[in-house]
């Protein structure tokens, strides 16, 4: 019996999608779940790494979002 992908949070279905690469339902799950993420940056696609330059704001997220995931 596969688990209801709709209650569990984004950090448990990424994990089960790891955990069960070829589960296409539980990937689609988890993108959907991504996606529906308010807090979710959209930025054009990049042409060079020197891009990342034009959009400080993303490299404030990443950085924020690094601090966050830092072991303490």
């Amino acid at each position: 019996m596969k688990p209801n992908f709709e209650e569990m949070t984004r950090k448990e279905l990424r994990e089960y999608v790891l955990a069960h690469r070829d589960d296409n339902e539980a990937f689609y799950a988890y993108m959907d779940k991504l996606h529906a993420d308010k807090t979710r940056v959209k930025f054009p696609p990049l042409k060079s790494v020197d891009d990342m330059n034009n959009y400080p704001e993303f490299l404030e997220v990443l950085r924020k979002a690094g601090e966050k995931n830092r072991p303490s």
